[in-house]
This record gives structure tokens, C-alpha cells and sequence, in this order.
């Protein structure tokens, strides 16, 4: 990739206050969401990406979101459309990484004590191991998940009898962006074929492994977050929070969490696949980088990635719904009578057949980026979300909290997205060299957030990332989506030491 300054920022062409165009070549340009600070802090190599992803082969349109930063071939935060091409990195290695909201009956006094809250970690914790590798053979009280079964989650997904054999509530499959995903000739049988042929030809040796990672968080950013729920004061937010289900001043469970191992070792597999038949085919990387090899729809490159891509996402769907089945069991033992409900589960690592706004289909990848369907869209018919648009669910720091959102007609212009998060302002190692653990601490603690970790990750700290707040003003004043509720983080779950007794 060409890590040369950029100056991009200079031929920014603002549009409003939040939204602005970036021509690139001819015609082509990429759309960039943030307000004028979000965009000012934009790292060039980040932009730069961002242009050689735009005039890779095929590509129609490419968005780029206030959270945006630097990734591996296109950049974490960007949307990209293509009507001919599919493109690997525009997903990412964590196939269909995700989140997933878990609302309770459970008031807020009740967990105000922090024996409660403990608790409620060491109950979570004995369910639901955290970390690279993890499975259920480290926590007592998890789910036993057979090669079998692991079998027909990849290939089926949330199906009526997957859910069932987990003890999972079948209707939570409908408050799902995808319950389930199906390969690119609309069957089962091919994922089922292709599953088969990777098994015999020793390529996923780990799979028995693998398929025991069902409910469980993985390293780095993904967590678990127990939230208080605060509704909007705006009275048509409110409405659409009840509509979705969020109760204000209960408690609500936020994930977040991929496709774990089974997921890495598809899309790995794919990358190094695919490089190899670029080499051995003579075609030229785009912009020279690997990172950004692609396949033609059509060709069997193509239908064996998206047949690994589906497999990897029916995994992540059923492993966050193991998820929320296994939180909510875990507050029924410390809190007995504790109900749940499922208010939604969606996906910022995925590529989706959709329509443009010309009304042609087009493969619309959302690499840590957000699906953002508003009331009416021709997708949600047929869902419970049809009237209101489907809940945006963005994961901000715990001392910030996070955020539940719904799209308004605006998001057209950006392909029906917003970003997934806050965004990583600092480095892994950066924020590690940077930071200071024992303000880190005192800052959670000052907060009353508990967490199972002794000491909480650096490089997760509230300071790596960007400020949510204004990241939230550049989707709002882009006319992309509005806020419906605030969750106040009470403890987190995150990939560190056994929990403190």
C-alpha cells in the first residue's frame, strides 16, 4: 500500500456538516461521514486506504464512517459496493463479528450493590469463557456442543432445531438481522458440500475444537457489558425504544463477539487462497497491496468464498444467541425470576446482497461498519422492525456508554450504514505505551464499573478510542440515524484474570 502523505483532507468537498466527498479519479469518489474534528483526526494511511479500496476492480460506491481507522486492505469503518466483485478484506478475518442486546426485567436498584454485581460476573464467568482459544472445557457451566451439532450450525444457522438443542428461545431467531445465511446458490447443500470437502481435505484440523467455542467472547474488543437503560427524552425516540422492547431504568446486557476461531480459520484460509491465485494467474494486487485480493462473481473462487463467509456467519449468530441464553441463566441464579428478551442481534463484518438506490443489486460489504434500515425499507418487510426501521446498536467506552439507534431516510447516502462503534483513536501497542494502568482503574472505579478483570486492558481503556460523543453527532447531524436510548455501563466483561472473589 502507498503510505505516503495523502492530502486528501485538503480536496474534501463538504456537502453539510457531517457529510463530504472525496473525489479520487473521473467519476469516482468516496463519501466520508464525520464532522469537521472526526474528519481532521482521520489518519492519512487510513484515507489512502480508503482510495485504493474505491478503484479496486468492480467497486461502485465506498462510504467511510466517522469511526473510521486503519485496517488490513481497506480500512475498519468503511462500506464498499460492488455489482460484480466480492472482496475478502472489506469483511475481515472475524467473519460477521457482532452485537447483541439482551433487555431484562431486572431494575436497575437491584444490582446497585457490588456483592450483586460480583456475583453476577462469577455467574456469567462460569458460563461464558473469554479469550483466544477458549472453550467450553474452561468455564463448569457452559453448553456441551458436538462435531454434529458444530456441523449444523455452520451450515444452518439459528434454525428451529439448533436453537432448540441449545435451549435457546426459537422466536429470538426473528430479532435477528440473519438468522441464518445460505450460500451463494440459495441452499444449504452447498455449505453443506463445501463443510464436508474442507473437513476431508485436513482443512480445518481444528474443528472439533472450534465448534466448542459456541458461547464464548473472544480477546481484544469484544466484551460483555451489563447496561442501565436510559430512553430518550425526545418522545418519538421513546416510542420506538418501547417498540423495540427497551424498558427505561432496567437492565440490559450488551455483546459483542464474532465467529471466534472457526470464523478466523475460514477467512484466513480464504486470504491465502486467494493470494495464491493471484500469483499463480499473474493478476496485479490492487494498489500492490495482498490485502485487497478479490474474486469475480461467477467464477469458483467467488462461491467458495461466500460459502466459507455464510458458514462463518451462521456461526456467529448462534454463538451470540448461546450468549444471551447463557447471561440470562446466569441472572436468574444470582436474581431467581429474571425474564429476558432478545431486542436484537446485528452484524458489522459481513457482505450482503442488497439494492442500491438505482434499484440494481449490488454485494454491499460492511467491514466494522453497521446495518441502518429505516421504517419502510423494502428489507425489513416481513420483520418486526418493518414500522420503526431495526435497532443500530453502537458500542461506545464504559464510561461513556453506548448507544441504540434507528436509521432515518438520510442513510441512503450511505448505503444504508453507520459506523460500529466509536473507533480506535490509539494503537494496541500505543495505547499500551501510552496509557497509565492506574488511572485507567480509578477511572472505572470513580464510574462504579465493575469488570472481571484485576486490572482492565489498556489498550481497551476509554482513551484509545475515539470520543463517542462527537462520533455520535456526525451520524446525527449526517441525517444518518437518530438516538433512541443511552446505555450506562455497570460491569464488563472482557478477556482478562478469573474474577476476583
Amino acid at each position: 500500500m502507498n503510505t505516503k502523505r495523502s492530502g486528501y483532507k485538503s480536496a474534501l468537498q463538504w456537502e453539510a456538516e457531517a457529510v463530504s466527498r472525496l473525489p479520487v479519479r473521473d467519476t469516482a469518489e468516496v463519501t466520508v461521514i464525520g464532522t469537521p474534528r472526526i474528519v481532521e483526526e482521520l489518519d492519512d494511511n487510513c484515507l489512502q486506504q480508503a482510495v485504493n479500496s474505491r478503484l479496486a476492480p468492480g467497486v461502485s460506491e465506498l462510504v467511510l464512517n466517522p469511526d473510521a481507522h486503519l485496517g488490513y486492505g481497506a480500512p475498519v469503518g468503511c462500506v464498499l459496493a460492488s455489482p460484480t466483485h466480492v472482496y475478502p478484506g472489506p469483511v475481515g478475518v472475524d467473519i460477521k463479528c457482532s452485537m447483541s442486546l439482551l433487555q431484562t426485567d431486572v431494575d436497575a436498584d437491584a444490582i446497585a450493590d457490588r456483592s450483586t454485581r460480583r456475583a453476577l460476573i462469577q455467574a456469567i464467568c462460569r458460563r461464558i469463557p473469554t479469550g483466544p482459544g477458549k472453550g467450553q472445557r474452561h468455564v463448569p457451566q457452559s453448553r456441551s456442543v458436538d462435531e454434529r451439532l458444530g456441523f449444523e450450525v455452520a451450515i444452518n444457522g439459528a434454525s428451529p432445531s439448533v436453537l432448540a438443542a441449545l435451549g435457546i428461545p426459537t422466536h429470538w431467531a426473528d430479532h435477528c438481522e440473519d438468522a441464518y445465511h445460505r450460500g451463494p446458490d440459495g441452499t444449504v447443500d452447498s455449505l453443506a458440500e463445501r463443510l464436508g470437502a474442507l473437513l476431508r481435505s485436513g482443512r480445518l484440523p481444528k474443528f472439533a475444537d472450534q465448534v466448542c467455542q459456541l458461547g464464548s467472547y473472544g480477546g481484544g474488543n469484544h466484551f460483555g457489558e451489563c447496561e442501565q437503560v436510559h430512553l430518550s427524552d425526545d418522545e418519538r425516540m421513546r416510542e420506538v425504544a418501547r417498540q423495540f422492547g427497551l424498558q427505561e431504568g432496567k437492565i440490559a446486557f450488551l455483546s459483542h463477539c464474532g465467529s471466534r476461531g472457526f470464523g478466523h480459520t475460514l477467512a484466513t484460509g480464504q486470504f491465502q487462497s486467494l493470494k495464491q491465485f493471484f500469483r499463480n494467474s499473474g493478476l496485479a494486487f490492487p494498489a500492490g497491496d495482498a490485502e485487497l485480493v478479490y474474486a469475480e462473481l461467477g467464477t469458483q473462487q467467488a462461491f467458495d468464498y461466500l460459502c466459507d463467509m455464510a458458514m462463518g456467519a451462521n456461526f456467529a449468530t448462534v454463538n451470540h444467541l448461546l450468549i444471551n441464553q447463557l447471561v440470562l441463566e446466569a441472572f436468574q441464579e444470582v436474581l431467581p425470576g429474571t425474564r429476558g428478551e432478545l431486542i436484537y442481534f446485528i452484524s458489522h463484518n459481513i457482505a450482503r446482497k442488497e439494492q442500491d438506490r438505482l434499484g440494481n443489486e449490488v454485494w454491499v460489504h460492511r467491514k466494522g461498519a453497521t446495518r441502518a434500515m429505516p421504517a419502510g425499507h423494502p428489507e425489513l418487510k416481513n420483520t418486526p422492525f418493518f414500522a420503526t426501521g431495526h435497532p443500530i446498536l453502537l458500542p461506545g467506552n464504559p464510561r461513556d456508554g453506548s448507544a441504540v439507534m434507528v436509521a432515518l431516510p438520510g442513510a441512503a447516502r450511505s448505503l444504508y450504514s453507520v459506523n460500529h462503534g466509536a473507533g480506535r483513536a490509539m494503537s494496541r501497542r500505543g495505547a499500551k505505551r501510552q496509557l497509565d494502568q492506574r488511572r485507567i482503574d480509578e477511572e472505572l472505579d470513580a464510574c462504579d464499573i465493575l469488570s472481571n478483570c484485576r486490572f482492565y486492558p489498556r489498550d481497551e481503556a476509554p482513551a484509545a478510542y475515539k470520543d463517542f460523543n462527537e462520533v455520535l453527532r456526525s451520524v446525527k447531524a449526517a441525517g444518518l440515524a437518530d438516538e433512541v436510548a443511552r446505555l450506562q455501563a455497570r460491569f464488563v466483561i472482557k478477556d482478562g484474570s478469573a474474577p476476583d472473589d
